[in-house]
């Protein structure tokens, strides 16, 4: 667009001449502008030398005969025209310009599948406000911080069943994630080995250099009807990679509220065997975690572990404008020739 309006009609505009204009060039040699600046000393300089070397007739007038006349200003007109045709030619010396840079950034990608728990047990508030909202919270910021990987998302209690297919929708997906609640799913458990197998009928078919899924859940293995076990082997033969967070404290947590509206607490227990296995497997890693905080972080981990390299590509495209300026310079150059030979510049000085 930049290289169209150098070259067209339109560098007869005296937009070119505006402050705001010339203030937002980029100004290939700025060390130019230390002549223009000494221009005016030159100018003066010429000037002196040139009255000195200047022949003088003596005319014998009487001092009634003597007037000056507003006429003889018009002297000056081809000096000035001459000076600004020099500042032009160094303002095109300067050479302005304006550079659009474009910068391509891609990834391979990777393929994330969230395991997520919805179990009647992740209703227990040692996490803030229950476990569940603080998974989401944390899924949340996780799928937010990545880059052109594929994530999807499933949901489990007493069965699984996927909530998103493999995207980067980031925005559809948190709205998914948002939408979970306890309800999605009626029947009553814990079926990780459901679980893991629906997301590796998700990533089966992915072409992706590296698959990876994150099991978050907070109790034993107790109900659908495939093993954990032989469904994290299945998703190794995907070459799969398995996270597991086993989330929960131990001891008596508080769980709802009783009928007069005081804490309730529940002994709480959590057999940590089957995630470690299922991470040994899948050749990821287990976690445990007791607080928010500690969660954040294991998915900060997961984050820092897991990301693909992201390349760029970066294209400078760089418009010169210096022919504007080099047309009016050598416009006002012609001109001062022309009135240099007209009566301007023999009007008589005194």
């Amino acid at each position: 667009m930049g290289e169209q309006i150098a070259n067209s009609s339109q560098w007869l505009s005296w937009h070119w001449f505006s402050w705001e204009t010339l203030q937002n060039f980029n100004w290939e040699f700025p060390m130019v502008f230390y002549a223009l600046i000494a221009l005016p000393l030159i100018l003066l300089i010429w000037f002196i030398i040139d009255r000195r070397k200047r022949q003088s007739l003596s005319i014998a007038l009487t001092k009634s005969d003597i007037k000056w006349s507003p006429v003889s200003l018009l002297r000056l007109i081809p000096n000035f025209i001459l000076i600004l045709s020099f500042a032009l030619l160094l303002l095109a010396l300067a050479r302005p310009q304006k550079t659009n840079e474009k910068v391509e950034q891609w990834t391979e990608g990777i393929d994330i599948m969230l395991l997520i728990d919805i179990s009647e047990s992740m209703q227990i508030e040692d996490f803030r406000p229950n476990r569940l909202e603080a998974a989401k919270n944390v899924a949340r910021e996780f799928v937010m911080g990545r880059f052109q990987d594929r994530i999807g998302l499933v949901v489990f209690s007493g069965e699984a069943y996927s909530r998103s297919p493999l995207t980067t929708d980031y925005d559809l997906l948190n709205t998914y994630i948002d939408d979970i609640d306890f309800d999605l799913i009626q029947k009553g458990g814990t079926a990780m080995g459901s679980a893991l197998a629906v997301g590796t009928n998700r990533m089966r078919e992915s072409d992706s250099k590296s698959k990876v899924m994150i099991l978050l859940s907070d109790g034993d293995n107790n109900a659908g009807n495939i093993d954990p076990i032989i469904a994290a082997e299945l998703a190794d033969a995907y070459d799969i990679k398995i996270y597991t967070i086993a989330i929960g404290k131990e001891g008596r947590v508080p769980f709802g509220k009783d009928y007069f509206g005081r804490t309730r607490y529940v002994e709480n227990t959590l057999n940590e065997t089957t995630l470690r296995k299922i991470a040994e497997i899948g050749h990821g890693e287990f976690y445990r975690v007791s607080d928010n905080k500690a969660l954040e972080n294991v998915f900060a981990l997961i984050d820092k572990y897991e990301k693909a390299e992201i390349k760029e590509n970066r294209f400078k495209d760089t418009t010169d404008f210096y022919p504007i300026y080099l047309k009016w310079g050598i416009v006002f150059f012609l001109l001062w020739m022309l009135l240099k030979s007209t009566f301007i510049s023999n009007i008589l000085q005194d």
